[in-house]
Protein backbone atom coordinates (compact mmCIF):
# COMPACT_ATOMS: atom_id res chain seq x y z
CA UNK A 1 0.00 0.00 0.00
CA UNK A 2 1.32 3.33 -0.84
CA UNK A 3 0.44 6.85 -0.18
CA UNK A 4 -0.59 8.47 -3.49
CA UNK A 5 -2.27 11.85 -2.36
CA UNK A 6 -3.54 13.91 0.05
CA UNK A 7 -6.57 16.62 0.33
CA UNK A 8 -6.95 19.88 2.90
CA UNK A 9 -10.31 21.15 3.36
CA UNK A 10 -10.61 24.53 6.05
CA UNK A 11 -14.62 24.11 7.19
CA UNK A 12 -16.60 26.35 9.58
CA UNK A 13 -16.42 27.12 12.49
CA UNK A 14 -12.66 27.00 12.56
CA UNK A 15 -11.43 23.40 11.87
CA UNK A 16 -8.87 21.66 9.11
CA UNK A 17 -9.82 18.18 7.80
CA UNK A 18 -6.82 16.34 6.13
CA UNK A 19 -8.23 13.13 3.81
CA UNK A 20 -4.90 10.81 2.87
CA UNK A 21 -5.48 8.46 -0.06
CA UNK A 22 -3.72 5.49 -1.09
CA UNK A 23 -3.71 3.04 -3.71
CA UNK A 24 -5.73 0.36 -2.39
CA UNK A 25 -8.59 2.74 -2.17
CA UNK A 26 -8.25 3.12 1.83
CA UNK A 27 -8.25 7.32 3.05
CA UNK A 28 -7.54 8.40 6.24
CA UNK A 29 -8.61 11.24 8.09
CA UNK A 30 -7.20 13.78 10.05
CA UNK A 31 -7.12 16.99 11.62
CA UNK A 32 -4.48 19.56 11.67
CA UNK A 33 -5.37 22.84 13.28
CA UNK A 34 -4.66 25.65 15.10
CA UNK A 35 -7.09 27.74 16.11
CA UNK A 36 -6.87 31.24 14.26
CA UNK A 37 -3.63 30.13 12.24
CA UNK A 38 -5.51 27.57 9.81
CA UNK A 39 -3.87 28.94 6.74
CA UNK A 40 0.05 28.19 8.83
CA UNK A 41 -0.93 24.70 9.46
CA UNK A 42 -2.06 23.90 5.88
CA UNK A 43 0.86 25.27 4.47
CA UNK A 44 2.83 22.71 7.15
CA UNK A 45 0.71 20.26 5.82
CA UNK A 46 1.74 20.37 2.24
CA UNK A 47 5.37 20.60 3.29
CA UNK A 48 5.23 17.16 5.59
CA UNK A 49 3.17 15.75 3.10
CA UNK A 50 5.78 16.24 0.26
CA UNK A 51 7.76 13.71 2.07
CA UNK A 52 4.93 11.25 2.67
CA UNK A 53 3.54 10.46 -1.11
CA UNK A 54 4.45 7.12 -2.51
CA UNK A 55 5.37 6.01 0.61
CA UNK A 56 3.69 3.19 3.37
CA UNK A 57 1.55 4.78 5.52
CA UNK A 58 1.91 1.46 7.98
CA UNK A 59 5.28 2.74 9.22
CA UNK A 60 3.67 5.67 11.13
CA UNK A 61 6.72 5.33 14.22
CA UNK A 62 9.37 6.10 11.19
CA UNK A 63 6.97 8.48 9.37
CA UNK A 64 6.75 10.46 12.68
CA UNK A 65 10.20 10.86 13.54
CA UNK A 66 11.30 11.47 9.54
CA UNK A 67 8.58 14.48 9.86
CA UNK A 68 9.97 15.35 13.31
CA UNK A 69 13.88 14.83 13.52
CA UNK A 70 14.77 15.49 10.12
CA UNK A 71 13.64 19.36 10.32
CA UNK A 72 16.56 21.20 11.88
CA UNK A 73 13.66 23.17 13.48
CA UNK A 74 11.01 21.11 15.50
CA UNK A 75 8.34 21.68 17.96
CA UNK A 76 6.21 24.02 18.19
CA UNK A 77 2.53 24.31 17.97
CA UNK A 78 2.13 24.83 14.13
CA UNK A 79 4.80 21.98 13.27
CA UNK A 80 4.00 19.57 15.59
CA UNK A 81 -0.58 20.35 14.84
CA UNK A 82 0.76 19.32 11.12
CA UNK A 83 2.09 16.36 12.13
CA UNK A 84 -0.55 15.23 14.23
CA UNK A 85 -3.17 15.92 11.68
CA UNK A 86 -1.24 13.55 9.32
CA UNK A 87 -0.43 11.11 12.28
CA UNK A 88 -4.03 10.66 13.01
CA UNK A 89 -4.65 9.79 9.79
CA UNK A 90 -2.13 6.91 9.10
CA UNK A 91 -3.36 5.86 12.34
CA UNK A 92 -7.04 5.99 10.25
CA UNK A 93 -5.74 4.36 7.24
CA UNK A 94 -3.49 1.40 9.30
CA UNK A 95 -7.01 0.56 11.24
CA UNK A 96 -9.22 0.39 8.31
CA UNK A 97 -6.82 -1.80 6.61
CA UNK A 98 -6.95 -4.24 9.48
CA UNK A 99 -10.75 -3.62 10.09
CA UNK A 100 -9.63 -3.20 13.51
CA UNK A 101 -10.08 0.67 15.54
CA UNK A 102 -7.09 1.62 16.60
CA UNK A 103 -6.87 1.15 20.12
CA UNK A 104 -6.75 -2.56 19.57
CA UNK A 105 -3.72 -1.66 17.07
CA UNK A 106 -2.21 -0.04 20.39
CA UNK A 107 -2.68 -3.11 22.70
CA UNK A 108 -6.63 -2.94 23.29
CA UNK A 109 -8.50 -0.96 25.38
CA UNK A 110 -8.51 -0.32 29.52
CA UNK A 111 -11.84 0.92 29.10
CA UNK A 112 -15.19 0.63 27.37
CA UNK A 113 -16.44 4.62 28.06
CA UNK A 114 -15.04 7.23 29.70
CA UNK A 115 -16.87 10.44 31.80
CA UNK A 116 -16.84 13.73 29.34
CA UNK A 117 -17.38 17.20 31.05
CA UNK A 118 -19.18 20.17 29.72
CA UNK A 119 -18.33 23.94 29.17
CA UNK A 120 -20.73 25.99 30.12
CA UNK A 121 -20.35 30.00 29.36
CA UNK A 122 -21.75 33.10 30.92
CA UNK A 123 -20.50 35.27 33.49
CA UNK A 124 -24.23 36.24 35.11
CA UNK A 125 -24.53 33.49 37.98
CA UNK A 126 -28.27 33.61 36.89
CA UNK A 127 -26.98 32.18 33.07
CA UNK A 128 -24.43 29.91 34.47
CA UNK A 129 -26.93 28.07 36.50
CA UNK A 130 -29.23 27.54 34.07
CA UNK A 131 -26.89 26.05 32.11
CA UNK A 132 -25.54 23.69 34.45
CA UNK A 133 -29.12 22.45 34.79
CA UNK A 134 -29.52 21.88 30.85
CA UNK A 135 -25.88 19.86 30.95
CA UNK A 136 -27.14 18.11 33.82
CA UNK A 137 -31.09 17.31 32.35
CA UNK A 138 -28.20 15.36 29.65
CA UNK A 139 -26.72 13.49 31.77
CA UNK A 140 -23.52 15.89 32.27
CA UNK A 141 -21.81 15.45 36.00
CA UNK A 142 -18.89 17.27 35.17
CA UNK A 143 -18.77 21.16 33.65
CA UNK A 144 -16.19 23.36 32.93
CA UNK A 145 -16.35 27.74 33.88
CA UNK A 146 -14.02 30.58 32.64
CA UNK A 147 -12.41 31.36 35.66
CA UNK A 148 -11.86 35.48 34.85
CA UNK A 149 -11.63 38.02 32.02
CA UNK A 150 -8.89 39.77 31.30
CA UNK A 151 -6.61 40.75 35.01
CA UNK A 152 -3.34 42.42 34.90
CA UNK A 153 -0.47 41.71 37.21
CA UNK A 154 -2.41 43.33 39.94
CA UNK A 155 -5.73 43.95 39.64
CA UNK A 156 -8.75 44.98 42.00
CA UNK A 157 -10.82 42.58 43.44
CA UNK A 158 -13.98 42.95 40.94
CA UNK A 159 -13.07 39.73 38.50
CA UNK A 160 -12.18 37.84 41.61
CA UNK A 161 -15.40 38.89 43.76
CA UNK A 162 -17.14 37.83 40.78
CA UNK A 163 -16.03 34.09 40.60
CA UNK A 164 -16.52 33.69 43.87
CA UNK A 165 -19.90 34.65 43.52
CA UNK A 166 -20.61 32.45 40.71
CA UNK A 167 -19.24 29.57 42.56
CA UNK A 168 -21.21 30.40 45.85
CA UNK A 169 -24.02 30.02 43.68
CA UNK A 170 -22.95 26.93 41.73
CA UNK A 171 -23.15 25.41 45.25
CA UNK A 172 -25.78 26.55 47.09
CA UNK A 173 -27.78 25.52 44.09
CA UNK A 174 -26.23 22.20 43.19
CA UNK A 175 -24.17 21.01 46.26
CA UNK A 176 -21.68 18.72 45.23
CA UNK A 177 -24.11 16.77 42.68
CA UNK A 178 -22.03 18.83 39.65
CA UNK A 179 -17.98 18.21 39.44
CA UNK A 180 -16.88 22.20 38.39
CA UNK A 181 -13.28 22.67 36.60
CA UNK A 182 -12.24 26.27 35.90
CA UNK A 183 -10.63 27.53 33.04
CA UNK A 184 -8.19 30.67 34.19
CA UNK A 185 -6.65 30.10 30.08
CA UNK A 186 -3.63 31.70 31.25
CA UNK A 187 -4.64 35.24 31.49
CA UNK A 188 -4.10 35.45 35.67
CA UNK A 189 -0.03 36.54 36.30
CA UNK A 190 1.15 35.12 39.83
CA UNK A 191 0.03 37.53 42.32
CA UNK A 192 -3.94 37.21 41.26
CA UNK A 193 -3.33 33.55 40.26
CA UNK A 194 -2.15 33.30 44.73
CA UNK A 195 -5.35 35.19 45.96
CA UNK A 196 -7.61 33.04 43.28
CA UNK A 197 -6.38 29.62 44.17
CA UNK A 198 -6.50 30.10 48.14
CA UNK A 199 -9.72 31.53 48.25
CA UNK A 200 -11.22 29.16 45.89
CA UNK A 201 -10.71 26.75 47.55
CA UNK A 202 -13.91 26.42 50.02
CA UNK A 203 -16.12 25.69 46.77
CA UNK A 204 -14.48 22.07 46.41
CA UNK A 205 -13.34 22.83 42.53
CA UNK A 206 -12.16 19.20 40.68
CA UNK A 207 -9.51 21.45 38.98
CA UNK A 208 -8.27 24.94 38.48
CA UNK A 209 -6.70 24.74 34.95
CA UNK A 210 -3.92 26.73 33.14
CA UNK A 211 -3.18 29.63 36.39
CA UNK A 212 -0.48 30.39 35.05
CA UNK A 213 0.38 30.23 31.30
CA UNK A 214 2.32 27.08 31.09
CA UNK A 215 5.62 28.59 30.18
CA UNK A 216 5.97 30.01 33.69
CA UNK A 217 6.63 26.74 35.41
CA UNK A 218 8.57 28.12 38.25
CA UNK A 219 5.07 30.49 38.91
CA UNK A 220 2.88 27.65 38.68
CA UNK A 221 5.39 25.54 41.17
CA UNK A 222 4.87 28.51 43.71
CA UNK A 223 0.96 28.58 43.14
CA UNK A 224 0.70 24.92 43.82
CA UNK A 225 1.87 25.19 46.97
CA UNK A 226 -1.13 27.66 47.74
CA UNK A 227 -3.52 25.16 47.37
CA UNK A 228 -4.81 21.92 47.64
CA UNK A 229 -6.98 22.13 44.47
CA UNK A 230 -5.39 19.91 41.94
CA UNK A 231 -3.85 21.74 38.87
CA UNK A 232 -3.72 20.98 35.17
CA UNK A 233 -2.70 22.36 31.98
CA UNK A 234 -0.86 21.38 28.96
CA UNK A 235 -2.97 22.59 25.88
CA UNK A 236 -0.41 24.83 25.20
CA UNK A 237 2.13 22.36 25.03
CA UNK A 238 3.29 20.32 22.03
CA UNK A 239 5.57 17.24 22.62
CA UNK A 240 6.92 15.09 25.32
CA UNK A 241 9.90 16.79 25.83
CA UNK A 242 7.18 19.91 26.85
CA UNK A 243 5.34 17.83 29.30
CA UNK A 244 9.21 16.57 30.94
CA UNK A 245 9.43 19.61 32.05
CA UNK A 246 6.30 19.92 33.59
CA UNK A 247 5.93 16.45 35.55
CA UNK A 248 9.35 16.63 36.80
CA UNK A 249 8.01 20.02 38.64
CA UNK A 250 6.12 18.14 40.78
CA UNK A 251 2.81 20.74 40.65
CA UNK A 252 0.56 19.47 38.21
CA UNK A 253 -2.20 17.16 38.85
CA UNK A 254 -3.71 16.93 35.33
CA UNK A 255 -1.91 16.85 32.10
CA UNK A 256 -3.95 18.19 29.04
CA UNK A 257 -2.51 17.22 25.59
CA UNK A 258 -4.38 18.04 22.17
CA UNK A 259 -4.19 15.26 20.21
CA UNK A 260 -4.77 18.04 16.84
CA UNK A 261 -1.59 19.59 18.77
CA UNK A 262 1.02 17.10 20.21
CA UNK A 263 1.86 15.61 17.81
CA UNK A 264 -1.09 13.29 17.24
CA UNK A 265 -1.94 9.70 18.81
CA UNK A 266 1.66 8.56 18.31
CA UNK A 267 3.25 11.10 20.53
CA UNK A 268 0.11 11.79 23.37
CA UNK A 269 0.16 7.91 23.31
CA UNK A 270 3.91 8.73 24.96
CA UNK A 271 2.49 11.80 26.75
CA UNK A 272 0.24 10.00 28.56
CA UNK A 273 2.22 6.81 29.47
CA UNK A 274 4.85 9.49 31.07
CA UNK A 275 2.68 11.20 33.08
CA UNK A 276 1.04 7.65 34.70
CA UNK A 277 4.82 6.98 35.96
CA UNK A 278 4.27 9.93 38.03
CA UNK A 279 1.14 9.45 38.90
CA UNK A 280 -0.81 12.18 36.76
CA UNK A 281 -3.94 12.19 35.44
CA UNK A 282 -4.86 12.51 31.67
CA UNK A 283 -7.58 14.85 30.13
CA UNK A 284 -6.65 15.19 26.83
CA UNK A 285 -7.84 18.87 25.62
CA UNK A 286 -10.19 18.79 22.64
CA UNK A 287 -12.75 21.73 22.09
CA UNK A 288 -12.47 20.96 18.50
CA UNK A 289 -14.21 18.88 15.63
CA UNK A 290 -15.20 15.15 15.18
CA UNK A 291 -11.80 13.87 14.05
CA UNK A 292 -10.03 15.07 16.90
CA UNK A 293 -12.81 13.78 19.00
CA UNK A 294 -12.53 10.81 18.05
CA UNK A 295 -8.32 10.99 17.75
CA UNK A 296 -8.58 11.29 21.48
CA UNK A 297 -11.03 8.46 22.45
CA UNK A 298 -8.07 6.18 20.36
CA UNK A 299 -5.60 7.42 23.06
CA UNK A 300 -8.33 7.56 26.26
CA UNK A 301 -9.10 3.81 25.57
CA UNK A 302 -5.37 2.72 25.81
CA UNK A 303 -4.62 4.61 29.16
CA UNK A 304 -4.93 3.84 32.13
CA UNK A 305 -4.65 7.12 33.25
CA UNK A 306 -7.02 8.68 31.74
CA UNK A 307 -9.96 10.43 34.02
CA UNK A 308 -12.24 12.78 32.03
CA UNK A 309 -12.22 13.69 28.35
CA UNK A 310 -13.07 17.36 26.98
CA UNK A 311 -15.65 17.20 24.22
CA UNK A 312 -17.43 20.89 21.96
CA UNK A 313 -20.50 19.55 20.91
CA UNK A 314 -22.65 22.88 21.28
CA UNK A 315 -20.03 24.61 22.97
CA UNK A 316 -20.20 28.37 21.60
CA UNK A 317 -18.05 28.24 18.72
CA UNK A 318 -19.56 25.99 17.37
CA UNK A 319 -22.61 28.03 16.02
CA UNK A 320 -22.36 27.25 12.01
CA UNK A 321 -21.46 23.92 12.35
CA UNK A 322 -21.22 21.35 15.15
CA UNK A 323 -19.30 17.81 15.35
CA UNK A 324 -21.78 15.88 14.33
CA UNK A 325 -23.06 17.90 10.81
CA UNK A 326 -19.80 16.73 9.30
CA UNK A 327 -20.13 12.41 10.35
CA UNK A 328 -22.51 9.80 8.78
CA UNK A 329 -22.84 7.84 12.39
CA UNK A 330 -23.31 10.82 14.59
CA UNK A 331 -24.55 8.08 17.42
CA UNK A 332 -20.55 7.24 17.62
CA UNK A 333 -20.92 10.15 20.26
CA UNK A 334 -24.19 9.88 21.96
CA UNK A 335 -23.43 10.11 25.74
CA UNK A 336 -24.79 8.67 28.06
CA UNK A 337 -25.16 9.06 32.01
CA UNK A 338 -22.43 12.01 31.09
CA UNK A 339 -19.84 9.11 29.87
CA UNK A 340 -19.61 8.20 26.02
CA UNK A 341 -18.11 4.49 24.62
CA UNK A 342 -14.75 4.11 22.82
CA UNK A 343 -15.56 4.17 19.11
CA UNK A 344 -15.69 0.15 18.15
CA UNK A 345 -15.35 0.73 14.02
CA UNK A 346 -12.36 0.55 12.46
CA UNK A 347 -9.57 3.23 12.14
CA UNK A 348 -10.65 6.41 14.41
CA UNK A 349 -14.11 4.67 14.15
CA UNK A 350 -16.10 7.74 12.75
CA UNK A 351 -17.62 8.09 9.17
CA UNK A 352 -16.67 11.42 7.48
CA UNK A 353 -19.55 12.84 5.33
CA UNK A 354 -16.67 13.64 2.51
CA UNK A 355 -19.79 15.31 0.17
CA UNK A 356 -20.60 17.85 3.42
CA UNK A 357 -17.44 18.49 3.87
CA UNK A 358 -16.61 19.56 0.27
CA UNK A 359 -19.56 21.43 0.58
CA UNK A 360 -18.42 23.43 3.43
CA UNK A 361 -14.77 24.04 2.70
CA UNK A 362 -16.22 26.28 -0.59
CA UNK A 363 -17.44 28.11 2.49
CA UNK A 364 -14.34 27.82 4.38
CA UNK A 365 -13.83 30.22 7.52
CA UNK A 366 -11.23 33.17 8.59
CA UNK A 367 -11.52 32.84 12.24
CA UNK A 368 -9.05 34.52 14.37
CA UNK A 369 -9.65 35.09 18.26
CA UNK A 370 -9.94 38.50 19.37
CA UNK A 371 -7.57 40.95 20.69
CA UNK A 372 -7.83 42.25 24.23
CA UNK A 373 -6.56 45.17 25.78
CA UNK A 374 -6.56 46.30 29.58
CA UNK A 375 -8.09 49.79 30.74
CA UNK A 376 -4.42 51.33 29.74
CA UNK A 377 -3.89 50.35 26.29
CA UNK A 378 -1.60 46.99 27.12
CA UNK A 379 -2.54 43.84 25.52
CA UNK A 380 -4.09 41.15 27.68
CA UNK A 381 -4.43 37.69 27.48
CA UNK A 382 -6.96 35.84 25.73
Amino acid sequence: MKITGYKLYKVPPRWVFLKIETDEGIIGWGEPIVEGRADTVMAAVQELMETLIGKDPSFIEDHWNMMYRSGFYRGGPVLMSALAGIDQALWDIKGKFFNVPVHELLGGRCRDKIDVYSWVGGDEPKVVIEEIQNVMDRGFHTVKINGTERLKFIDSYKEIDALLERMSTIRERFGNRINVGIDFHGRVHKPMAKILVKKLEEFNPIFIEEPLLSENMEGIVEVARHTAIPIALGERLFSRWDFKKVLESRAVDIIQPDVSHAGGITECRKIAAMAEAYDVALALHCPLGPIALAACLQVDAVSYNAAIQEQSLGIHYNKSNDLLDYITNAEVFAYDNGMVTIPTGPGLGIEVNEEYVKEMSLQGHNWHNPVWRHRDGSIAEW
